[in-house]
Parts: structure tokens; C-alpha cells; sequence
């Protein structure tokens, strides 16, 4: 029979296991919130509201919003509350720079060591890309162009340049996912994704860098439409 001090620290293990997925689920579903513009820069956020809607206590909501407040998402404002932070875009040029730097390197690599099997991943893709653009499927594609760079990483040997990437990209997905429903983007970062992946298929590096440097700047390039279309999104 197992002795109570046993006992004891099973069940300390398995409170700090269930607190520490409380705290991810939390994290990721408010910062996912706040990306896809359902949370909306200047909404105030309620702990005990947020509590409910996640099913979860306080602590691991009260523990995001202090980490998404180190990312600037959310501002405390002293007797007031905590409200979603407006779009930053000094935040966003800055991780468009380090995940251009990251993400031109890897898909140099890339274009060195993909093999068949590598290319008909990404073929795959793709053919799912075309697929989300006909449905008009917002969420589908974000979550398909994130596994297209994702993969093109990977490729690289490297696949810290992934997560390094994701850690300096809140404001910048959220720009993003803004960006999404403009007419025809859908349909040119599919094509542009198609020339980084021919490159990559004919293992040219100089190219397949060129096209993803080009392809990844799409983005800044949608920052005066969007501060024009949804001007209390961004601050000043």
C-alpha cells in the first residue's frame, strides 16, 4: 500500500499538471480571441467573465493576461480594468523583419535538402489553400498558411526558426488575419505561395529566398488599407 507522503505528492503532480494545461488553454484561446478581432482592441476583459466562458478559475486567466500583457495585447489601466490593446504597428514591422530573417534563411535550406515526399506535402497544401479560397473559408486558410511556412521551416533542418517566429508574431497575425478578406489576397498568396514552392521543387535557393522575401512583405503592404478600413484598431 503506498505510504501517504506518495500519496500526497501524486496528487501535488497531478494539481500542477491540470493547472499548467489550465493556463495554456487560457492563453491560447484569449490570444486567439484577440487576433481573430472577436476581442477587439479597447473590449475589457473580465477575469471572472473569461473564467466562465473557459471553464476554468481565475489563477490560469489572471496568469494569461499578465503574459499577454508582456506581449502587448492587453493594458491595465489602474481603477479601470484590463482592455485589449490597440494594434501596434512599430510591433508589427519589427516581427515582419525578425520572421523575414528566420523564415529567408529556412527556405534557402529548404530549397537545398527538400526531397519528393517534402514537395508533395507542401503540393498538398496548397491544393487544401485553393480548396479554403473557393469555400471563402477565413480560418481554414490562416491555419493553412501557417502550416505552409511551418513546413518550409522544418525543412530547413532547423525547426527552433518556427517557434522562435511564432514568439514575436501576436501583432503581426493579428494584421494578418485582418488582411484576409480584402478582395483577390486570398488568391495572390496562393500563387505567391506556389512560386516559393516551385523553387523549392527545383532546388533554387537564390529564387526560392527572393519569392519568400517578396511574399512575406505582402503584409506591410496591407497596413494603410487596414488602418483606413478599421482605424481604432491601431493605435496612433
Amino acid at each position: 500500500m503506498p505510504e501517504p507522503e506518495t500519496n500526497i505528492v501524486k496528487l501535488n503532480t497531478a494539481r500542477r499538471r491540470q493547472g499548467t494545461l489550465a493556463r495554456i488553454h487560457a492563453y491560447g484561446a484569449i490570444l486567439d480571441a484577440i487576433v481573430r478581432s472577436e476581442f477587439e482592441p479597447g473590449r475589457q476583459l473580465s477575469e471572472n467573465e473569461l473564467a466562465a466562458w473557459l471553464g476554468v478559475s481565475r489563477t490560469p486567466v489572471r496568469e494569461a493576461l499578465a503574459r499577454l500583457r508582456e506581449e502587448g495585447l492587453v493594458e491595465i489601466v489602474a481603477q479601470l480594468g484590463t482592455f485589449v490593446a490597440p494594434i501596434s504597428p512599430r510591433a508589427v514591422t519589427d516581427a515582419q523583419f525578425v520572421r523575414e530573417a528566420l523564415e529567408c534563411a529556412a527556405v534557402r535550406k529548404a530549397a537545398e535538402l527538400a526531397t519528393t515526399d517534402d514537395i508533395a506535402e507542401l503540393e498538398a497544401i496548397v491544393r487544401n489553400q485553393h480548396r479554403a479560397v473557393r469555400a471563402g473559408d477565413h480560418d481554414a486558410f490562416y491555419v493553412l498558411d501557417d502550416d505552409f511556412h511551418h513546413a518550409l521551416c522544418d525543412l530547413s533542418g532547423h525547426t527552433a526558426v518556427w517557434t522562435l517566429g511564432q514568439r514575436i508574431k501576436p501583432h503581426l497575425n493579428r494584421v494578418r488575419r485582418l488582411s484576409l478578406p480584402a478582395p483577390s489576397y486570398l488568391e495572390e498568396m496562393v500563387s505567391e505561395h506556389e512560386q516559393v514552392l516551385g523553387a523549392v521543387e527545383r532546388h533554387e535557393a537564390d529564387t526560392a529566398e527572393s519569392a519568400m522575401r517578396h511574399h512575406l512583405r505582402m503584409v506591410l503592404r496591407e497596413i494603410p488599407r487596414l488602418r483606413d478600413q478599421h482605424p481604432q484598431y491601431f493605435d496612433e
